[in-house]
């Protein structure tokens, strides 16, 4: 049986990495976006051949339309895409945040998966999954900490609920995850790199998530084992 194509951004660590370990052993071939993590790209798609995936990397910065194609025009076909390229920047309260910082945040987070799930979908036929990977910070508002980060996943349960009834009748499903709070190095990139064992004990499951849980999450939403869930978000959070 031929193998399936999966496009994940933002694979070179955490939830996107985690992603791209499972696929490769439930059949899929691999391409993988990277921003400025080349190494960690590297040894993420080594382990991908080793489990018997094709894999090709791409840098890409989500946020420069003319690298979204480029990034597309070497792809034919896809049967999947994981939009998980995402950023955050240091706590701060709204007061503190700058045009600058906003402007980033959803040209990555928004528009740019928005871009890349629309090249995505125009390769996919009739036939595809769209996993937009969300926060549970959407539906908290991190307030005091990251609101233009909650704002901009918002945006992204939003679109997917917008995109799904478009493509519905395509074939093409699309769904959003929330993680929660996951042990990644998104913390340290905000300034907290001790953020997930801090807020451990207020999840009702009483721990941190790790991404690889995350990941079981959207490659059964990638299955078809899901193949009657499109439109809505599915929370990854300990109860939270």
């Amino acid at each position: 049986m031929s193998r399936k194509s999966l496009l994940i951004t933002g694979a070179s660590a955490g939830i996107g990495a985690a992603c791209a370990r499972l696929a490769a052993t439930r059949g899929y071939d691999l391409v993988l976006t990277y921003n400025s993590d080349r190494a960690g790209a590297e040894a993420v798609a080594r382990q991908t051949r080793a489990a018997g995936a094709e894999t090709t990397l791409h840098q890409l910065d989500v946020a420069e339309p003319d690298a979204i194609a480029a990034l597309f025009a070497d792809i034919a076909h896809l049967d999947g895409l994981i939009n998980n390229a995402g950023i955050v920047a240091p706590s701060a309260r709204l007061t503190e945040m700058d045009h600058a910082r906003l402007r980033r945040m959803f040209d990555v987070n928004v528009i740019g998966a928005m871009l890349v799930a629309k090249e995505a979908v125009l390769r996919m036929g009739k036939g595809g999954v769209i996993v937009n990977v969300s926060s549970a910070a959407a539906r908290l508002g991190s307030g005091n900490q990251y609101v233009d980060y909650a704002a901009s996943k918002a945006a992204i349960d939003t679109f997917t609920k917008g995109l799904s009834d478009e493509m519905a009748g395509d074939g093409i499903r699309v769904i959003s995850v929330r993680p929660g709070i996951i042990d990644t190095g998104i913390h340290a990139k905000g300034g907290e790199p001790d953020r997930a064992d801090r807020l451990a004990p207020a999840v009702p499951m009483r721990r941190k998530g790790d991404a690889a849980e995350v990941a079981q999450a959207v490659l059964w939403l990638l299955s078809d084992h899901a193949s009657y869930v499109t439109g809505t978000t599915l929370d990854v959070t300990g109860g939270r």
